[in-house]
């Protein structure tokens, strides 16, 4: 069985680093994933005023997560904390109340940086928010990558072999929760359209 799996990308630059990760993963991943970019980049800022009338842009993204089995989320870190569009887009999607899109969606983080501690700090804030949402997350491997383009090529090839059999263990170990959390779910949950 394949598992159609939204990868949410933090940096809204077309040159990210980040997007290479996701071309890596993406060639990396078990056939029993199938990953699809959920795009950010035209969601207007979050206001409640427009939560209940809100623009194509947002129910096409919401539409997007709800239509996805899981979630990877794969982003920078900017001052420490989750990338503003990114922390937007999920804004969007938990809205309104009672018809949070994120809920029950096995979810996995990781980011590339070229500083040594490879958006740690970021991930450790998008588990909270991942938390309050009700999104399980794969807790291990944890995964914190130093960029050097020395070891990922633009179109995601990675050139180190520990690198890549790393990020290849990664996505395997996320196919496998996947099932696990999918083989748990089931609907009708409080608070669910």
């Amino acid at each position: 069985m394949t598992h159609r799996i939204g990868y949410l990308i933090g940096s809204l630059a077309s040159d990210s680093i980040n997007r290479i990760l996701a071309k890596a993963l993406i060639r990396l991943a078990p056939p029993s994933l199938e990953l699809v970019e959920i795009p950010i980049r035209d969601l207007p800022l979050y206001n409640r005023d427009d939560e209940l009338d809100p623009v194509a842009a947002v129910t096409d993204f919401k539409r997007a997560v709800e239509g996805a089995e899981g979630l990877l989320l794969i982003s920078p870190e900017y001052n420490r904390s989750i990338p503003g569009a990114l922390k937007n887009a999920i804004d969007w999607g938990s809205r309104p109340w009672g018809h949070n899109s994120f809920a029950r969606k096995p979810t996995g983080i990781i980011g590339a940086s070229t500083g040594a501690i490879g958006t740690a700090v970021m991930q450790s804030s998008m588990r909270s928010v991942l938390s309050f949402l009700n999104a399980p997350q794969l807790n291990a491997p944890e995964a914190y990558i130093t960029f050097s383009s020395d070891v990922f090529g633009d179109d995601g090839e990675v050139r180190d072999p520990d690198t890549e059999k790393f990020l290849a263990h990664y996505m395997e170990e996320y196919a496998a929760f996947v099932e696990r959390v999918l083989s748990l779910t089931a609907p009708g949950h409080v608070g669910d359209r």
